[in-house]
């Protein structure tokens, strides 16, 4: 856990005081370099756990019900705060099957980390949905479509399995909280969490 402290590209973070909006093949190398090498030392200091986050995330859900959630809870505004990569990936409907329309934008996130800059850190392939069925579902299908992402990084871009941990945060944390079904929501994450 942090300690207190469907086709276009949007690059976010600190890094990038701006967010840009592009077509999707215009992804570039260094975007993604950028986005993502100064992360790590802060992440690993601030103690980001896989584990514990999807377990606070079950606990709230069971806690909160399985309708809407309210608001991002503490660890993922915190997540949001440090300089990420956010892509949307494009997914067939209720599946974890990436459309080939996505594959570009894989293969160059794949780049990226293939970069000696990258190399030797580890990054959070974080999931999101939007809120269309309920916290429960989407929670695990965003597990799933993180996975899936991970998984074609590592067998088809041959990135070292080691370089990668999947996270799904299902509808926690939208980037448009006032839509939260539009499509801007489904979108996939990638942060660096420190040396691997």
């Amino acid at each position: 856990m942090i300690k207190p402290n469907r086709f276009a590209v949007a690059i976010t973070g600190l890094l990038l005081s701006a967010t840009i909006a592009s077509a999707q093949g215009t992804l570039t190398e260094a975007d993604i370099i950028n986005s993502l090498v100064e992360t790590g030392p802060a992440m690993q200091a601030a103690g980001f756990d896989v584990a514990a986050i999807q377990k606070a995330l079950f606990e709230r859900i069971q806690v909160e019900g399985t309708e809407s959630a309210a608001r991002p809870m503490p660890v993922l505004q915190a997540l949001s705060k440090y300089p990420n990569l956010t892509v949307q990936v494009e997914f067939d409907f209720d599946s974890d099957w990436i459309r080939p329309s996505s594959w570009e934008t894989v293969g160059l996130i794949a780049d990226g980390l293939h970069h000696p800059l990258l190399l030797t850190s580890r990054f959070a392939v974080i999931g999101h949905t939007d809120a269309k069925g309920s916290r429960d579902y989407n929670l695990k299908l965003s597990q799933r479509r993180a996975e899936a992402v991970m998984e074609m990084l590592v067998t088809t871009f041959r990135v070292p399995p080691d370089q990668l941990v999947a996270l799904g945060v299902g509808e926690e944390q939208p980037a448009d909280p006032a839509n939260p079904d539009a499509a801007i929501n489904r979108r996939v994450q990638l942060i660096n969490i420190g040396p691997r």
